[in-house]
């Protein structure tokens, strides 16, 4: 017996070692593991380059700073009309429940209003695709996004599988709101169904709509008699303030002897209007679409003579009389004036356009030592273009010169846009923004003679530190408002704002540079045009809303929290992520930025683009006045008599060591012949 104890309590003794060796190995392996799956989501993050089939994530590391030059999207021109009838694909039930199921599951087109779904489910095409069938090839141009009906397709990246897409799947939908390269290639692994819209169908619609919706909101308020000696300029500014709100069935929206505060238009529903009598419920009224309530509260301090309630499911856009006390001065109601607020007397302009260089005066400035030594100074590379550095050969004076392919510019059909740009800087005599010296042309370049900031990009010089200090950061942003208040007198919106087109002169002050995406806007008109940088763009482009001189405000917000954190707050790899984390209009602030700072922000980045600082009543001089400017004397600086704390910042020695440094371009622009460019 007792021999079978010990022979038992062996095998327990060596079980119990076999159990402690298994833990240890499943430890290793589950470590291993850890190990094998942080460095493929390093891998993935490596090759994440995938803008519009990114795999899933719960969560997205921000980057501390933005380490990467912001991609530009240029405008397109939008038919007046597109014939959509040929598009219109009726669908089962079914069908449109897959589809609204997929855009509601998308990061940007979940964003759509119930009209704008409602449009795309109409519009979607069919497109059936054989087995092993291209849908989109890599490095290909996008112009359709799609919707997976039925069937599975291999999406690839440089010869790696990413992932497979099914039945209720999107891609390529950043194709409906620019023209940009494709990231991936998909093909059909099985017999394929797919619903397709294209870019021009999706945002001539959307454009058409919202132009729509305006002019009838534009036209409900004029029957209003407290506002019908209002201009369309100032209703146009209500309307940018006003919010869309909805009511479900037998709520109350205004209730009788409530204090008075907001004015309310009808879009869609009815309401029922009742009064108290005798202690019941009396309905005077029936009101509904295009009708309007509330007028009195905008003007005067009143209660509610009636109760309104939905009579079933209602929508409204309302203002409140804070709101509407900022957009309209109601003593006089007339919009405040605001090129009284350039106090200083203003001599006659004269421009600064040259008509005595000429383009065989100008010789190539060489790099003095390093690689490059020997090569042509260049200043910065674009999608259009070079910038180069160049000297006049009689006395040596320096200029930045774009020079800038003119099959280029036809292919991207951006014809007008450089045509304007040199159209507003010839006219422009501005110390906040670069001068225009002249321009040349040949069978393939244009070239533009610009004004030579030395001090070199804004951008370089936050990349180098990280951050600015506020003192340093308001001083660059007090140039951008003066900047903007010249160009907004002048009716030109920037619609470019961003580290990279603010260039430091050799004593540290800002300047504008980049004029491609400038426009000349009527006050109180809007444009539909889909133009910027993604994490600079402001709601109302994004969503097609129509756009104005409120844009320059909100990106004028995004780049004080750029400059202060290192990073815009709205960031991501994927431009689609960008716009939804825009449209949400979710900002978190670092704990070291100041409450002044985060206020300006927030003021700034307002999502009704009304009620933005800078585009109220007083129009720029809230700006100037906001107390994170407190110790800002602008009299002095537009008299150019501060101390530049951008200074300390930049390095001495060769007229181009603030620049960063590119090789010599030896190739050739084709030659172009429309003669676009004529007036060059």
């Amino acid at each position: 017996m007792e021999t079978q104890l010990e022979e038992l309590r062996q095998q327990l003794e060596k079980q119990s070692l076999i159990n402690q060796e298994l833990r240890r190995q499943n430890q290793e392996l589950e470590q291993r593991l850890q190990e094998k799956e942080k460095a493929l989501q390093e891998l993935h993050a490596q090759y994440r380059h995938d803008i519009e089939f990114p795999a899933p994530s719960d969560a997205e590391p921000q980057p501390e700073f933005r380490k990467s030059r912001a991609a530009v999207i240029a405008p397109e021109p939008i038919p007046e009309t597109v014939d959509v009838r040929k598009a219109r694909v009726k669908k089962t039930d079914s069908e449109t429940d897959l589809i609204v199921k997929a855009i509601q599951k998308n990061d940007f087109l979940s964003r759509l209003d119930d009209e704008q779904i409602a449009m795309m489910v109409d519009l979607l095409e069919t497109s059936d695709v054989r087995r092993g069938g291209e849908v989109i090839r890599e490095g290909s141009e996008g112009d359709s996004m799609y919707i997976v009906a039925g069937g599975e397709l291999l999406v690839t990246q440089a010869g790696r599988d990413l992932r497979t897409l099914t039945s209720g799947d999107i891609f390529g939908e950043l194709a409906i709101l620019y023209n940009c390269k494709r990231t991936a290639t998909v093909k059909a692994k099985t017999e394929v169904r797919l619903w397709r819209m294209e870019r021009q169908t999706y945002r001539t619609i959307i454009t058409n709509k919202s132009k729509k919706k305006r002019e009838q909101l534009l036209g409900f308020l004029k029957t209003s008699r407290t506002l019908k000696d209002l201009n369309d300029v100032q209703l146009s500014k209500i309307i940018d303030s006003m919010e869309e709100v909805k009511y479900q069935n037998k709520d109350v929206i205004v209730r009788e002897g409530a204090e008075a505060n907001t004015f309310y238009i009808i879009l869609k529903g009815e309401v029922l209007v009742t009064k108290s009598v005798n202690g019941l419920q009396k309905q005077i009224r029936r009101m509904g679409k295009g009708e309007h309530f509330g007028e009195q509260a905008l003007i005067r301090e009143v209660l509610r003579t009636a109760t309104c309630t939905a009579d079933g499911p209602v929508t409204c856009f309302s203002i409140d009389k804070e709101v509407f006390e900022e957009t309209i001065p109601v003593e006089h109601l007339e919009l405040f004036d605001d090129s009284k607020m350039l106090q200083e007397a203003q001599a006659p302009e004269k421009s600064s356009f040259s008509s005595t260089l000429r383009l065989k005066d100008l010789v190539p400035v060489l790099y003095q030592e390093g690689r490059f030594q020997g090569d042509p100074v260049t200043l910065g590379v674009g999608g259009f273009g070079r910038v180069e550095l160049m000297s006049r050969s009689n006395h040596g004076h320096l200029y930045a010169v774009k020079r800038v392919s003119k099959k280029h510019v036809v292919a991207k059909r951006q014809e007008e846009h450089v045509l304007f740009e040199k159209k507003i800087l010839k006219a422009i005599q501005c110390d906040f923004v670069v001068r225009l010296h002249a321009t040349f042309k040949d069978t393939r370049y244009i070239y533009m003679v610009m004004e030579f900031c030395g001090g070199g990009e804004v951008w370089t010089k936050l990349k180098e530190v990280g951050r600015f200090d506020e003192q340093t950061a308001a001083f660059c942003t007090a140039c951008v408002v003066e900047a903007y208040a010249y160009l907004h007198k002048k009716n030109i919106m920037y619609r470019d704002l961003k580290p990279e087109n603010l260039m430091l002169d050799a004593r540290g002050y800002v300047k504008l540079v980049d004029f491609g995406f400038a426009r000349e806007l009527v006050r109180g008109e809007k444009t539909y045009s889909f133009v910027g940088t993604p994490e600079y763009m402001a709601p109302e482009i994004i969503k097609n809303q129509g756009h104005d001189f409120a844009v320059d405000f909100w990106s004028l917000g995004i780049l004080i929290y750029e400059l202060l954190v290192g990073s815009p707050p709205f960031s991501s790899s994927e431009p689609q992520k960008i716009y939804a984390k825009i449209l949400d209009g979710v900002m978190t602030f670092p704990p070291y930025l100041s409450e002044a700072a985060k206020s300006i922000i927030s003021k700034l980045c307002r999502p009704r683009p009304g009620q933005r600082l800078g585009n109220t009543k007083n129009g720029i001089k809230e700006v100037r006045h906001h107390r994170w400017f407190g110790n800002m004397n602008w009299h002095k600086l537009r008299m150019a008599q501060l101390d530049a704390p951008t200074v300390r910042l930049i390095r001495k020695g060769p007229c181009y060591i603030n620049f960063d440094r590119f090789p010599e371009d030896q190739t050739k622009a084709d030659e172009e012949f429309s003669g676009w460019d004529r007036d060059f």
